[in-house]
C-alpha cells in the first residue's frame, strides 16, 4: 500500500475531530438536531483550518444512512463514498478550476434531478470567491429558489470577494485559526499513533510552523520524520526548520532588558555559527516582545499567545520587571529592523549595532506619568514653593526653562573703569548724553568710543582708539568743545589723546556697558543653574542650558 501523507491520513472524520473549530461544529450539531438545516452555508477562514474537512462531515451527518445524524456511522455507502470523493450525490467543485458561468448552467441543471441514492444532493464549492461574476449571477437565481433536496456549502479563504447577494443568501460560518495548545495537544495525538518519540517543546515548534493551520503542521511532522526517524531532536528539528532556539531568543531578550552589550554580541555570534538567518532571527524576537506585551497589558493571555505553560512561565518572568513603554519602543524597532535586514548587505552588523542600541537606551517614561507631573509643576510654580527633595523619579516633578530675574545689586567695576567726572550735577555721561539730544550721532557715537581722561575745568582731556582718532579734525574739536561749553555753563578746553590697546586707560561708556551686559548675564547664568527648578529639569531630563534670557523690561 502506498505511503499516505499524514494530513490525509489525519483528516477529520467527525464534528469532535475538528480542532479549535468547536463553535462552528456546536452550531452545525443543533440545526441537524432541531432539523433546521439552512440550504446553503458559507465556510470562511485561513488555509488548513477544516473548511472542507467540516463541509465533508456535515455532508456525511445529512446523507447518513442513519440519519440525519450528528455523529455519522463512516462504514455506510453514503459516509464510504464522501469521505473517499466518489460520492454520486455529494458532488466537490473546484471554484478555481470551475469559474465559468457555462460550469455554473450545467450545475443548475444537475440540480433539478432528485439525488439517486441520498437524502440530499450536495454541491461542495471550494475557493468559491475565483467565480466569475457571471457565474455567480448565474448561481445567484438557485441560492433564492432553491429545490428541497438540494444544499450548497461554499468554502473560501477570501469572503470580501463573494457579492453581497451571494453572501446574504447563505449561513457564514467563519474559521478560526488553531491555537497552539489545541494543535499541540493533536499532533501529540498523532504523533502516539504513529509511534513518533517528539519532545514538548518539540511539539510546540512544530505547532508553531503551522501558523493556525493543522494541514500545515502536519506536512511539517511529515518533513521531520522523514529528517529525523521516529526520534525526533530538538536541536535537529531547529537546523531543518532554520529557527533559533527558544532559549537562545529568551536569552537576548532578557540581555536587553538587564542592559548587557556585551552578552548580546555573544548571542549574536552563536546565531551567525549556526548560520541562522538574522532576519527570521529579528522576526522571532518580534513574537517575542509581542508576547510580553500583552502580558503587561491582559490578564488571561492564553488566547492571545500560542505558547506552551512552561513558555508562558518563562515570558511572565521576563515581563514582570520591564516597563509597558520599553517594551512598545522595544518592538518598534525590532520591525523597523527586521525590515532593513531584508536588504542590508551586512545583516550580522545591522543586528549587532540594532541590539546594543537597545541595550544602551535609557528607561522610558509614559505620557501620563510625564503630564501628572507637569501639572504638579505649574501648581508649584504658581504658588512660588521650591520642588519637594525627593530621589525618586516618580515623585520629582519635570521643571520647565524658567527666565531668572537680574540681580537687584550693582556689578563692580574693576581699577581701570570709568572716572566719573562729577562736577556738581554735570558728568562725561551726562554730557555725552547731551549730545547725543542735540541730534549729534556722529560726535555722540565717537565720545561713547572714547575714554575720558581729565575733567579738570576749564580741562577736559579725551582719550580716543587709534582708528577714531582720525576723525577728530580741527572742525570736529571745535564742535566737541561748543557743545561742552554749552553742558557745563563755562568755557571748556578739549584735548585730544591718541589711545592704543596696550594703554591703561579707563573704559570708554559703549566698553563699560559692554562688560556690565556680559557680567549681569554671566550672573544670571549663575542664579538659572542653581535655580531648583532648573537644576530638576536638568536630572531628569539629562540636558543642558543653551540661553539664560531676563524677563526685567529694561533688558531684551
Amino acid at each position: 500500500m502506498s505511503y499516505q501523507v499524514l494530513a490525509l491520513k489525519w483528516r477529520p472524520q467527525l464534528f469532535e475531530d475538528l480542532v479549535g473549530q468547536e463553535h462552528v461544529s456546536q452550531t452545525l450539531k443543533n440545526a441537524i438536531t432541531a432539523d433546521r438545516v439552512h440550504h446553503a452555508f458559507l465556510f470562511t477562514g485561513a488555509r488548513g483550518v477544516g473548511k472542507t474537512s467540516a463541509a465533508r462531515i456535515f455532508a456525511k451527518a445529512l446523507n447518513c444512512l442513519e440519519g440525519p445524524t450528528t455523529q455519522p456511522c463512516g462504514v455506510c455507502p453514503s459516509c464510504v463514498e464522501i469521505t473517499k470523493s466518489q460520492g454520486i450525490d455529494v458532488l466537490e467543485i473546484d471554484g478555481a478550476s470551475n469559474t465559468g458561468v457555462d460550469d455554473i448552467r450545467e450545475l443548475r441543471e444537475n440540480i433539478r434531478y432528485l439525488p439517486s441514492q441520498s437524502r440530499y444532493k450536495i454541491f461542495i464549492i471550494d475557493e468559491v470567491h475565483m467565480l466569475s461574476i457571471n457565474a455567480f449571477n448565474a448561481l445567484l437565481k438557485t441560492l433564492e429558489e432553491p429545490p428541497a433536496h438540494a444544499k450548497f456549502i461554499f468554502a473560501t479563504t477570501e469572503p470580501h470577494k463573494i457579492p453581497i447577494t451571494i453572501l446574504s443568501r447563505c449561513q457564514r460560518f467563519d474559521f478560526k485559526k488553531i491555537g497552539l495548545v489545541p494543535m499541540q495537544t493533536r499532533l501529540r495525538y498523532i504523533a502516539g499513533q504513529e509511534n513518533i518519540q517528539v519532545t514538548d517543546s518539540g511539539l510546540a515548534i512544530i505547532a508553531r510552523s503551522g501558523g493556525g493551520s493543522m494541514r500545515d503542521a502536519l506536512s511539517t511532522l511529515d518533513q521531520v520524520i522523514a529528517f529525523c526517524g521516529d526520534q525526533i531532536n530538538d536541536d535537529q528539528l531547529q537546523s531543518l526548520l532554520g529557527l533559533v532556539s527558544r532559549a537562545l531568543l529568551l536569552a537576548t531578550i532578557n540581555a536587553v532588558l538587564e542592559r548587557n552589550a556585551g552578552q548580546l554580541l555573544s548571542l549574536v555570534e552563536r546565531v551567525d555559527q549556526h548560520g541562522h538567518s538574522f532576519r527570521q532571527f529579528c522576526q522571532q524576537l518580534v513574537e517575542i516582545v509581542r508576547a510580553l506585551v500583552i502580558l503587561k497589558v491582559v490578564d488571561q493571555p492564553e488566547d492571545l499567545i500560542d505558547v506552551g505553560e512552561t513558555e508562558l512561565q518563562e515570558l511572565r518572568r521576563l515581563a514582570e520587571p520591564a516597563s509597558l513603554e520599553d517594551l512598545q519602543r522595544l518592538l518598534v524597532i525590532l520591525i523597523r529592523t527586521e525590515a532593513d535586514l531584508a536588504v542590508s548587505n551586512y545583516p550580522r552588523l545591522t543586528m549587532e549595532m540594532v541590539l546594543v542600541k537597545l541595550a544602551g537606551l535609557p528607561a522610558g517614561i509614559d505620557v501620563s506619568t510625564l503630564i501628572k507631573r507637569l501639572e504638579t509643576l505649574e501648581k508649584q510654580l504658581a504658588s512660588g514653593l521650591p520642588p519637594p527633595d525627593k530621589k525618586s523619579p516618580e515623585h520629582s516633578p519635570i521643571p520647565q526653562p524658567v527666565a531668572v530675574p537680574p540681580p537687584e545689586t550693582p556689578v563692580e567695576t574693576t581699577s581701570d573703569t570709568l572716572p566719573t567726572g562729577d562736577i556738581g550735577d554735570k558728568s562725561w555721561a551726562g554730557f555725552v548724553e547731551f549730545v547725543k539730544n542735540h541730534h549729534k550721532p556722529r560726535i555722540s557715537s565717537l565720545l561713547e568710543q572714547s575714554s575720558l581722561l581729565l575733567l579738570e575745568l576749564p580741562r577736559l582731556r579725551i582719550g580716543m582708539p587709534g582708528r577714531y582718532f582720525c576723525l577728530a579734525d580741527s572742525d570736529m574739536r571745535l564742535a566737541i568743545q561748543d557743545l561742552a561749553t554749552e553742558y557745563f555753563s563755562t568755557h571748556v578746553k578739549i584735548e585730544v589723546e591718541k589711545i592704543g590697546n596696550g594703554d591703561k586707560a579707563p573704559l570708554s561708556l559703549h566698553a563699560e556697558r559692554t562688560r556690565q551686559e556680559s557680567d549681569r548675564q554671566k550672573k544670571l547664568r549663575e542664579n538659572a543653574v542653581e535655580h531648583p527648578l532648573v537644576k530638576s529639569a536638568l536630572d531628569i531630563f539629562g540636558g543642558k542650558i543653551e540661553d539664560v534670557k531676563p524677563i526685567d523690561k529694561g533688558f531684551v
